[in-house]
């Protein structure tokens, strides 16, 4: 019988309210159920809600440094287990084991990280008009945090809104994606053997039609964080900001990685290889466009095919090249958008084939997939896939290419391959995205530096990570001292 991991509010493990659970399949072989989640609902949203509000002003009054030994406490816990829950991770999401365990040190480093920054919240001092005042600033936290988190990085992106909020006094309620709840509900084991206070932290999986909508709309919410698809997250922050939180929004990405005339092609084929087919493509920040000069047209398509179709597929845990979609849905979705390509009449160079056979039966799998001449207006130039699929255009020379690879609703991430450096710079000055690189894959970004996207990537009002993380969690206040 599968273990059921419940709900986790007020500093206890409960069953949803209504006694409701859902199973989680491994996406690799689906005859094989990893967990059995507690499903919470409305209710179990707003019983999380309210014990973070209870918990929230003495967590907030703890001493910052006694907020970050939990965090280092959490951080040393999750490296002890670091091998379980790389495999947890796969298991669940379909990652190889050689992506899973990075996106596991992350989560760690992430916490690690803010254990430090805990007590560096400090504000400014600024100097007065006159007199004997003295004029500074402080930061306090919002309040309570509602966390809306993605199954494509389980822990990852847990880690880095949990984090933040934690080190600077917020409370809790986490919302992790169905797909894969497992990796966030390790993280709150972890904060509970830490010796995270009741109520500070709150574990709710459900659907977004309840447990989201309660998070966006409930008064006892004062910041909603949210990662996923454009679509759901532009409804998450006009429900949020409609009921005064603050928010933020990380969406969608149709990242662009330009390939001029003086690109060594060889490594441009290994950059753009790197970015569109790991992780199976299921990244916001996955290349899924490459925009290559006319000079070196012919030799990269000619080198990425080949790339594809070296890449060995099978279940994560095996840790080969690449794993499974994480759904049905999402396969399908793949599929189809391969359909769409060549019926656009992209030609269709390798893959995007369902794998059957075998291991393959039980599992959702799809080989890469590589369309050239494809055209600005089409779909596949346009919309965000989320599989394992690059478009890949020609243009005749380097102002085509920026013009192309900003031809997007999306700006997430970008990248270029250069050996020239005033097309470097003109790239960086040029391209409209959050994040820009330069001879490096759009995919990953260090913990420490902002991340966010423009246009329809974002909701562009706070970034992520970092010393960005801390700003979203906290408001100032403005101190005037006259002694």
């Amino acid at each position: 019988m599968t273990e059921t991991t419940n709900l986790y509010i007020d500093g206890e493990w409960v069953p949803a309210e209504d006694g409701s659970t859902f199973a989680v399949e491994n996406p690799a072989d689906t005859t094989e159920t990893v967990t059995e989640y507690a499903k919470g609902s409305t209710e179990d949203a707003q019983k999380g809600i309210d014990a973070a509000n209870e918990a929230q002003a003495d967590w907030e009054g703890m001493p910052a440094p006694d907020r970050g030994t939990i965090l280092r406490e959490t951080a040393k816990l999750l490296e002890e287990r670091k091998e379980d829950l790389t495999e947890q991770l796969s298991r669940e999401e379909g990652k190889t084991l050689s992506e899973a365990s990075p996106e596991v040190q992350r989560a760690i480093d992430i916490f690690y990280y803010y254990a430090e920054k805990a007590a560096d919240n400090a504000g400014t001092r600024k100097g007065p008009s006159g007199g004997r005042t003295s004029v500074y600033t402080k930061r306090e936290a919002l309040g309570v945090a509602g966390l809306v988190t993605p199954w494509n990085y389980p822990i990852a992106i847990p880690a880095w809104k949990i984090a933040p909020a934690l080190a600077t006094g917020n409370t809790i309620v986490l919302k992790p994606a169905s797909a894969a709840p497992g990796p966030a509900a390790s993280i709150v084991q972890a904060l509970e053997d830490a010796g995270i206070p009741d109520g500070v932290i709150n574990f709710v999986p459900g659907s977004g039609s309840d447990v989201g909508a309660e998070l966006t709309s409930n008064d006892g919410i004062d910041a909603v964080s949210f990662t996923g698809s454009s679509e759901v997250g532009h409804h998450v922050y006009d429900a949020a900001t409609d009921n005064m939180a603050r928010a933020q929004a990380e969406m969608g990405g149709k990242n662009p990685a330009i390939i001029t005339d003086s690109a060594d092609v060889e490594e441009a084929v290994d950059i753009v290889g790197a970015g569109a087919f790991g992780v199976t493509g299921q990244a916001c920040t996955a290349c899924s466009r490459a925009i290559v000069h006319t000079d070196v047209y012919d030799e990269f398509v000619e080198g990425i095919v080949e790339y594809a179709e070296s890449i060995d597929i099978g279940p994560g845990v095996e840790d080969l090249g690449m794993g499974p979609h994480v759904t049905q849905s999402e396969l399908e979705s793949t599929l189809e958008y391969v359909d769409v390509a060549a019926n656009e009449g992209a030609t269709h160079e390798t893959g995007g084939e369902r794998l059957e056979g075998d291991e393959y039966d039980d599992g959702y799998y799809v080989s890469p997939a590589v369309f050239s001449d494809v055209e600005r207006d089409m779909r596949i130039f346009q919309e965000e896939v989320f599989g394992p699929v690059l478009a890949v255009t020609e243009v005749d020379d380097f102002e085509e290419a920026i013009e192309a690879s900003n031809d997007s609703d999306f700006g997430l991430s970008s990248s270029v391959v250069t050996d020239d450096l005033n097309e470097a710079h003109e790239f960086i000055e040029r391209t409209e995205a959050g994040v820009a690189k330069v001879n490096e894959k759009t995919t990953g970004l260090e913990l420490h530096v902002p991340f966010g996207g423009k246009k329809d990537s974002s909701t562009n009002t706070y970034r992520e990570q970092g010393d960005a993380g801390l700003d979203f969690f906290t408001e100032i206040k403005t101190v005037y001292l006259n002694t």
